[in-house]
């Protein structure tokens, strides 16, 4: 049950709103000019007491004026009513351009989301969640080597290049590919047991000494998204919220987005989670993260399908503009969700 009336919540939204724009504590009759209002100093300076015993809001120091809590920028965001489909269309414009390399899609991204929002912003790369062998095909590239393209059920495509002693003529290769894709097809990695190993050689006659090498290409191109890559930027956006600035916080921060290991795992652990698929947000001591315990952390998660997925999040002070925000990444979801779709159908 709310135990916030309409009144108590029209003026902590006021508190929030003004705090997010000015960085000051805010007092009585800075509220009062708040033409929704329509009350005394007194009667807003009895609210604001009835709000700080319920913990929404707290008076730092010796300030007349009060700044939100965690409990009330929870409150906050659980009640924003998203109204306006905000357009970002530099993003837009952007996103839905045609690119050859998705990194550079995801590096550019995290740039223009950093620049739009003035925080710091996270992007990770798509990582597979299911890998299935759906095709294989060897081709020759000279007579010592041989390209391996490697295609997994989501239409991921992995190439590795194998060095072989003797070369191997059309029909070899031939005889090779249709082995290897009658035995591997719709198999995982851990399915490919010793057994399937043994009868590959076997079927393989003179050429059994390639299958090793070709199986550990298709092992690395299953696994190697393991190691999820993330990228940031807008890292000394921080500075600009004195709340993040001084040496110690700054330092913590800066480390966190240049080492990643932390990121990774939490992204990790957003995405493994099936709740977590939209819009999530993390205030304060909320975080996951000790180092960010100071800032509130947004992240949604972006779709391929077939179990492949990606995370974006932005990073800022408690008292970030979370509507700017939250519609920044909705706009951001849906094209990346849309663009890669549509990539993936063509």
């Amino acid at each position: 049950m709310n135990e916030l009336d309409e009144r108590k919540t029209k003026i902590l939204n006021a508190i929030i709103q003004t705090y997010l724009q000015t960085g000051e504590p805010v007092g009585s009759r800075t509220i009062s000019k708040y033409s929704d209002l329509n009350l005394s100093s007194a009667t807003i300076r009895n609210e604001m007491s009835d709000l700080e015993e319920l913990g929404y809001i707290i008076q730092p120091h010796t300030s007349a004026g009060r700044v939100p809590t965690d409990k009330g920028y929870r409150f906050y965001v659980d009640n924003l009513k998203k109204e306006s489909d905000r357009e970002v269309t530099e993003m837009k414009r952007f996103v839905i351009e045609k690119t050859e390399k998705m990194e550079e899609v995801l590096k550019q991204v995290a740039k223009l989301l950093a620049a739009n929002t003035n925080y710091a912003t996270m992007i990770s790369a798509p990582s597979v969640y299911s890998g299935k062998v759906k095709f294989i095909q060897l081709s020759a590239v000279d007579e010592h080597q041989i390209l391996a393209v490697v295609v997994l059920d989501n239409n991921i495509v992995k190439n590795r290049m194998l060095t072989v002693e003797e070369p191997l003529d059309n029909e070899a290769m031939l005889k090779l590919n249709i082995l290897l894709n009658t035995s591997l097809n719709g198999l995982m990695l851990e399915q490919i047991n010793l057994a399937t190993i043994t009868k590959l050689k076997e079927q393989a006659g003179i050429h059994s000494h390639i299958v090793n090498d070709i199986l550990d290409a298709v092992a690395e191109a299953i696994t190697e998204d393991e190691d999820l890559e993330i990228y940031t930027s807008g890292a000394t956006n921080i500075f600009k919220y004195p709340e993040l600035s001084d040496s110690q916080k700054a330092s913590e921060l800066i480390s966190a987005l240049e080492e990643k290991q932390e990121l990774k795992d939490f992204l990790t652990e957003t995405m493994s989670n099936e709740e977590n698929t939209g819009i999530q947000i993390y205030i304060g001591n909320e975080n996951p993260i000790q180092k960010m315990k100071d800032c509130s952390v947004v992240t949604a998660t972006y779709e391929l399908g077939e179990g492949v997925q990606g995370t974006i999040g932005i990073i800022g002070p408690k008292r970030m503009d979370y509507e700017n925000v939250v519609d920044n990444l909705k706009n951001l979801k849906q094209q990346l969700d849309e663009m890669f779709k549509k990539s993936k159908d063509e």
